[in-house]
This record gives structure tokens, C-alpha cells and sequence, in this order.
């Protein structure tokens, strides 16, 4: 039985788009293509997919998967190898909740004394269990964009990557106490955030209007992505999104 890509993209929740990148990037080609041109997928194909997406969600680049791909050969095997994986993920997951748990007293306690956030000044505690990668995952629809990330990531040295990947956090927790201080996504506060957030987008290639707008609505529409928002406050993945519509509306319409 085969698959259309449409219905491959409605099952498994990967958009055509980014089906169609893998194909072109050597990582899930297509069981055969339709003299109509559409490509179509058969249950080795969904298999791979399984693999590919479950490696992604770990955290690893399309370049390592491939190299994980092409280097297993036992299915099986394979297979109890993510599932360790997946396990140690769990392990990761939970002392993220730790974490979160933290930095939400964390907020709680300052909004009601007016005192600093501890957290900011211990950042053991704010990024514990946070992984660099998961911030990709609010790309993954955006391959070329994805792409480009990765491609300067695997030139940076591991200290720079974990400065970059703290800044995106504590991004995250400014736009948190804005969004706990009641401000609206279009003030200029959380506007100076977003526009820091464009213009490291835009160091890597140019983004144009529609697509910011897109990576905005991904905060909500990404599982993962609008988790790891949700997780550190309530309604902060739909405050992002509004924030960035905001901004695409005033500053690049």
C-alpha cells in the first residue's frame, strides 16, 4: 500500500514542504513518483519517517540523522536504540519541569515583592535540562532557514552555542515578565524583544514579512515549540506570536 505525500503529511503532522525537503536532501526519497509528480510513500518509507522525526525531537540535525541512518543496520535494533533514547529524554524532560517549576515560584514570588528573580543570578538553575536544539524546533517547517541555523552552529565552538542558547532562554522568561506584568504584545518593551529576535534571524539570511509571520504562528501551531512557552507561563506561546504580528504589521508591511 502506498501513501500520497499529502496524506503522509496529514498522518505523521510534517508538512509536505518539509517531506519534500528531506527528499531533496537524500533523507526520505519517496517510494516511487506518479506520472502526475506526486510523490508516494510505502510502509518502509513511514518507518523511516518514524525514525527521522523521533531523532528530531532528540534533538539531532538532519546531517547527523543521516548519518545515523545510513550507519544502522538492524531495524530492531535501531529501534530499541531510540527507545533509549527516548528514555533518557523523559529523564532530560523532568528535570526541565524542575526547572520550570523554579523559574514559575521564581516569578510568582517577584511579582508579588517586587525582589529580583533569583534565578537570573544563578543560571544553573534557570537553564537546567533546557537543550540548546529544542529551539530548532520551532523551524522545522522552515528547512531552509533550518538549514542555514545549522550550518553556523556546527562552526561555533560549544561555549558559544550555550551562550546563544541562553540568551534564547532568557528571552523567553523577559517576554514571561512582560507578558506577568500585564504589557501588550505591541508595547515597546516586548517590541524591542521581538525586534532582537528578527534581526538574529536575519543575520543568517533574509527573512521576509509573511515568513516571520509564520515562525510567529509556529510558537502555537509547533507542538514542542509552544510546550516549551507554555511551560515557563501560560498564554506566553500566543503573547510571542502576537508580539511578532505586531511587529511584521508596524515595521515590515
Amino acid at each position: 500500500m502506498a501513501w500520497p505525500i499529502a496524506e503522509v503529511a496529514r498522518m505523521s503532522g510534517v508538512t509536505a514542504r518539509t517531506l519534500r525537503h528531506y527528499d531533496e536532501v537524500g533523507l526520505l526519497p519517496p517510494a516511487w513518483i506518479g506520472t502526475n509528480g506526486h510523490r508516494y510513500y510505502e510502509e518502509s518509507q513511514l518507518l523511516r519517517l518514524q525514525q527521522i522525526l523521533v531523532l528530531r525531537a532528540l534533538g539531532l540535525g538532519l546531517p547527523e540523522i543521516g548519518r545515523v541512518l545510513a550507519a544502522q543496520i538492524d531495524e530492531l535494533e535501531a529501534l530499541r536504540g531510540h527507545h533509549r533514547r527516548l528514555l533518557a529524554e523523559r529523564d532530560r524532560l523532568d528535570a526541565l519541569a524542575g526547572t520550570v517549576a523554579r523559574t514559575i515560584t521564581e516569578l510568582e514570588q517577584s511579582g508579588k515583592d517586587g525582589r529580583p528573580m533569583t534565578g537570573i543570578h544563578r543560571p544553573e538553575n534557570l537553564f537546567e535540562g533546557v537543550r540548546p536544539a529544542m529551539y530548532g524546533e520551532s523551524l522545522r517547517d522552515f528547512p531552509e532557514l533550518a538549514g542555514e541555523v545549522e550550518r553556523r552552529t556546527s562552526a561555533m565552538s560549544e561555549a558559544e552555542i550555550q551562550a546563544g542558547h541562553r540568551e534564547r532562554t532568557a528571552q523567553m522568561i523577559r517576554l514571561a515578565e512582560l507578558l506577568a506584568s500585564g504589557a501588550p504584545a505591541d508595547a515597546d518593551p516586548v517590541q524591542a524583544e521581538v525586534d532582537a529576535q528578527y534581526r538574529a534571524l536575519t543575520g543568517l539570511r533574509a527573512v521576509s514579512a509573511e515568513e516571520y509571520r509564520a515562525i510567529g504562528r509556529s510558537c502555537v501551531e509547533n507542538d514542542q515549540w509552544r510546550t516549551a512557552y507554555e511551560a515557563i507561563a501560560p498564554g506566553l506561546a500566543a503573547y510571542q506570536r502576537d508580539a511578532i504580528e505586531a511587529y511584521v504589521t508596524a515595521r515590515l508591511s
